[in-house]
Protein backbone atom coordinates (compact mmCIF):
# COMPACT_ATOMS: atom_id res chain seq x y z
CA UNK A 1 0.00 0.00 0.00
CA UNK A 2 1.67 3.09 -1.12
CA UNK A 3 2.11 6.43 1.60
CA UNK A 4 0.85 9.29 2.87
CA UNK A 5 2.77 11.27 0.66
CA UNK A 6 2.05 9.63 -2.65
CA UNK A 7 -1.57 9.65 -2.09
CA UNK A 8 -1.58 13.40 -1.35
CA UNK A 9 0.72 13.57 -4.85
CA UNK A 10 -2.16 12.11 -6.53
CA UNK A 11 -4.67 14.73 -5.51
CA UNK A 12 -2.19 17.37 -5.78
CA UNK A 13 -1.91 16.83 -9.48
CA UNK A 14 -5.09 16.44 -9.73
CA UNK A 15 -5.73 19.66 -8.50
CA UNK A 16 -3.84 21.69 -10.64
CA UNK A 17 -6.74 21.31 -13.51
CA UNK A 18 -9.15 22.76 -10.54
CA UNK A 19 -6.78 25.37 -10.04
CA UNK A 20 -7.00 26.11 -13.94
CA UNK A 21 -10.53 26.85 -13.08
CA UNK A 22 -9.77 29.55 -10.29
CA UNK A 23 -9.70 32.30 -12.70
CA UNK A 24 -12.89 34.27 -14.20
CA UNK A 25 -10.20 35.32 -17.38
CA UNK A 26 -9.09 31.58 -18.11
CA UNK A 27 -12.95 30.80 -18.07
CA UNK A 28 -13.63 33.29 -20.75
CA UNK A 29 -11.18 31.67 -22.55
CA UNK A 30 -12.22 28.33 -22.36
CA UNK A 31 -15.70 29.75 -23.30
CA UNK A 32 -14.40 31.02 -26.88
CA UNK A 33 -11.62 28.02 -27.27
CA UNK A 34 -14.76 26.10 -27.27
CA UNK A 35 -16.01 28.10 -30.54
CA UNK A 36 -12.48 27.52 -32.37
CA UNK A 37 -8.94 27.56 -31.95
CA UNK A 38 -7.31 30.99 -31.43
CA UNK A 39 -4.03 32.44 -30.99
CA UNK A 40 -2.93 34.59 -28.39
CA UNK A 41 -3.41 38.13 -30.33
CA UNK A 42 -7.38 36.52 -31.29
CA UNK A 43 -7.79 35.89 -27.58
CA UNK A 44 -6.64 38.52 -26.52
CA UNK A 45 -8.83 41.05 -28.78
CA UNK A 46 -11.88 38.63 -28.29
CA UNK A 47 -11.27 39.17 -24.10
CA UNK A 48 -10.64 42.62 -23.97
CA UNK A 49 -7.18 41.73 -22.52
CA UNK A 50 -3.34 42.64 -22.99
CA UNK A 51 -1.76 40.18 -24.98
CA UNK A 52 0.45 39.64 -21.65
CA UNK A 53 -1.94 38.53 -19.27
CA UNK A 54 -3.15 36.32 -21.80
CA UNK A 55 -0.05 34.77 -22.44
CA UNK A 56 0.17 34.30 -19.24
CA UNK A 57 -3.40 32.79 -18.57
CA UNK A 58 -2.97 30.19 -21.97
CA UNK A 59 0.71 29.40 -20.13
CA UNK A 60 -1.48 28.48 -16.83
CA UNK A 61 -4.44 26.32 -18.89
CA UNK A 62 -1.67 24.69 -20.71
CA UNK A 63 0.41 23.46 -17.51
CA UNK A 64 -3.18 22.04 -16.34
CA UNK A 65 -3.18 20.10 -19.64
CA UNK A 66 -6.22 21.83 -20.56
CA UNK A 67 -5.37 23.08 -24.01
CA UNK A 68 -2.96 22.14 -26.56
CA UNK A 69 -0.87 24.67 -28.81
CA UNK A 70 0.68 24.94 -32.26
CA UNK A 71 3.20 27.05 -33.52
CA UNK A 72 2.32 28.50 -37.11
CA UNK A 73 5.11 30.63 -37.82
CA UNK A 74 5.46 33.63 -35.30
CA UNK A 75 2.28 32.72 -33.97
CA UNK A 76 1.01 29.89 -31.07
CA UNK A 77 -2.61 28.25 -32.03
CA UNK A 78 -4.62 26.86 -28.76
CA UNK A 79 -7.12 25.06 -28.68
CA UNK A 80 -9.51 22.43 -26.25
CA UNK A 81 -7.38 19.55 -25.33
CA UNK A 82 -10.08 16.99 -26.09
CA UNK A 83 -13.65 16.76 -25.61
CA UNK A 84 -12.80 15.93 -22.14
CA UNK A 85 -12.03 18.96 -21.37
CA UNK A 86 -14.98 20.77 -23.13
CA UNK A 87 -17.51 18.42 -20.98
CA UNK A 88 -15.50 19.56 -18.29
CA UNK A 89 -15.96 23.01 -18.47
CA UNK A 90 -19.72 22.69 -19.79
CA UNK A 91 -20.34 20.66 -16.48
CA UNK A 92 -18.94 23.36 -13.91
CA UNK A 93 -21.07 25.80 -15.64
CA UNK A 94 -23.84 24.21 -15.68
CA UNK A 95 -23.24 23.25 -12.14
CA UNK A 96 -22.58 26.69 -10.64
CA UNK A 97 -26.08 28.10 -12.92
CA UNK A 98 -27.89 24.89 -10.90
CA UNK A 99 -26.31 25.85 -7.47
CA UNK A 100 -25.21 29.32 -7.37
CA UNK A 101 -27.98 32.09 -7.27
CA UNK A 102 -25.18 34.46 -8.08
CA UNK A 103 -24.91 33.24 -11.54
CA UNK A 104 -28.33 33.08 -12.77
CA UNK A 105 -28.56 36.48 -11.35
CA UNK A 106 -25.15 37.86 -13.51
CA UNK A 107 -26.23 36.18 -16.29
CA UNK A 108 -30.05 37.37 -16.29
CA UNK A 109 -28.18 40.98 -15.79
CA UNK A 110 -25.91 40.73 -18.56
CA UNK A 111 -28.65 38.97 -21.00
CA UNK A 112 -31.44 40.93 -20.22
CA UNK A 113 -35.04 39.65 -20.65
CA UNK A 114 -35.06 36.52 -21.23
CA UNK A 115 -36.02 35.58 -25.26
CA UNK A 116 -37.86 32.41 -26.36
CA UNK A 117 -36.18 29.90 -26.87
CA UNK A 118 -36.50 26.04 -28.50
CA UNK A 119 -35.01 22.79 -27.32
CA UNK A 120 -32.30 20.68 -29.49
CA UNK A 121 -35.38 17.73 -29.94
CA UNK A 122 -38.08 20.02 -31.65
CA UNK A 123 -35.19 21.84 -33.76
CA UNK A 124 -33.99 18.70 -35.08
CA UNK A 125 -37.57 17.56 -35.96
CA UNK A 126 -38.27 21.19 -37.41
CA UNK A 127 -35.04 20.97 -39.73
CA UNK A 128 -36.01 18.11 -41.11
CA UNK A 129 -40.13 19.16 -41.81
CA UNK A 130 -37.69 22.06 -43.14
CA UNK A 131 -40.22 24.88 -41.48
CA UNK A 132 -37.82 26.44 -39.84
CA UNK A 133 -34.27 28.36 -41.04
CA UNK A 134 -31.37 27.90 -38.43
CA UNK A 135 -29.02 30.56 -38.15
CA UNK A 136 -25.70 31.22 -36.33
CA UNK A 137 -25.18 34.64 -35.24
CA UNK A 138 -21.17 34.09 -34.09
CA UNK A 139 -18.28 35.43 -35.60
CA UNK A 140 -18.08 34.27 -39.28
CA UNK A 141 -14.28 32.10 -38.25
CA UNK A 142 -16.40 30.21 -35.21
CA UNK A 143 -18.85 29.14 -37.85
CA UNK A 144 -15.82 28.29 -39.95
CA UNK A 145 -14.38 26.04 -37.52
CA UNK A 146 -17.60 24.00 -36.43
CA UNK A 147 -21.55 24.51 -36.75
CA UNK A 148 -24.85 22.77 -37.00
CA UNK A 149 -25.52 21.27 -39.86
CA UNK A 150 -28.03 23.30 -42.35
CA UNK A 151 -26.91 26.23 -40.43
CA UNK A 152 -26.51 29.48 -42.06
CA UNK A 153 -24.06 31.69 -41.09
CA UNK A 154 -25.22 35.72 -40.33
CA UNK A 155 -23.36 37.30 -37.87
CA UNK A 156 -24.89 39.73 -35.29
CA UNK A 157 -23.30 42.87 -36.80
CA UNK A 158 -25.00 42.07 -40.36
CA UNK A 159 -28.45 40.87 -39.04
CA UNK A 160 -30.49 43.88 -40.19
CA UNK A 161 -28.74 44.11 -43.70
CA UNK A 162 -29.24 40.45 -44.11
CA UNK A 163 -32.85 39.69 -43.79
CA UNK A 164 -33.86 39.61 -47.44
CA UNK A 165 -31.79 36.37 -47.18
CA UNK A 166 -34.57 35.11 -44.74
CA UNK A 167 -37.41 33.40 -45.98
CA UNK A 168 -40.56 35.13 -44.97
CA UNK A 169 -42.48 32.15 -44.08
CA UNK A 170 -40.50 30.31 -41.86
CA UNK A 171 -39.82 30.60 -38.19
CA UNK A 172 -36.07 31.89 -37.54
CA UNK A 173 -34.19 30.51 -34.29
CA UNK A 174 -30.57 31.31 -33.86
CA UNK A 175 -27.89 30.35 -32.13
CA UNK A 176 -24.69 31.16 -30.89
CA UNK A 177 -22.05 30.39 -28.03
CA UNK A 178 -24.39 28.58 -25.98
CA UNK A 179 -26.85 30.08 -22.79
CA UNK A 180 -24.36 32.51 -21.64
CA UNK A 181 -23.79 34.37 -25.18
CA UNK A 182 -25.53 37.66 -25.86
CA UNK A 183 -25.72 37.14 -29.78
CA UNK A 184 -28.93 34.68 -29.89
CA UNK A 185 -30.56 36.97 -27.33
CA UNK A 186 -30.27 39.91 -29.51
CA UNK A 187 -30.55 38.19 -32.36
CA UNK A 188 -34.36 37.30 -31.39
CA UNK A 189 -35.18 40.83 -30.37
CA UNK A 190 -33.55 42.34 -33.75
CA UNK A 191 -35.61 39.35 -35.83
CA UNK A 192 -38.99 40.35 -33.99
CA UNK A 193 -38.78 43.76 -34.07
CA UNK A 194 -38.57 43.40 -37.83
CA UNK A 195 -42.08 41.31 -37.91
CA UNK A 196 -40.09 38.24 -38.27
CA UNK A 197 -40.88 35.26 -35.91
CA UNK A 198 -37.96 34.24 -34.32
CA UNK A 199 -36.36 31.96 -31.26
CA UNK A 200 -33.23 31.34 -29.77
CA UNK A 201 -31.80 27.73 -30.07
CA UNK A 202 -31.79 26.85 -25.67
CA UNK A 203 -27.88 24.96 -26.49
CA UNK A 204 -24.92 26.88 -28.14
CA UNK A 205 -22.42 24.74 -30.58
CA UNK A 206 -20.29 23.43 -27.90
CA UNK A 207 -23.30 21.44 -26.71
CA UNK A 208 -24.71 20.39 -29.93
CA UNK A 209 -20.97 18.97 -31.29
CA UNK A 210 -20.77 17.37 -27.49
CA UNK A 211 -24.20 15.75 -27.81
CA UNK A 212 -23.43 14.12 -30.94
CA UNK A 213 -22.29 10.65 -31.09
CA UNK A 214 -18.23 10.08 -31.36
CA UNK A 215 -18.15 8.71 -34.66
CA UNK A 216 -20.15 12.27 -36.31
CA UNK A 217 -18.05 14.94 -33.93
CA UNK A 218 -16.37 17.28 -36.23
CA UNK A 219 -13.85 19.21 -34.10
CA UNK A 220 -12.66 22.81 -34.73
CA UNK A 221 -9.72 23.26 -36.50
Amino acid sequence: MGSRREKDAVFEAIALMGKAFASPRRLEMLDLLAQAPRTVDELARASGQSTANTSQHLQALHAAGMVTRTREGTSVRYALAGDEVLALWLSLRDASVARLAEVERAARDYLGGDVDAIGRDELIARLRRGDVVLVDVRPAEEYEAGHIDGARSIPIEELEERLAELPGDREVVAYCRGPFCAYAHDAVRRLRAAGRPARRLEDGWPEWRLAAPPGKRRRAA
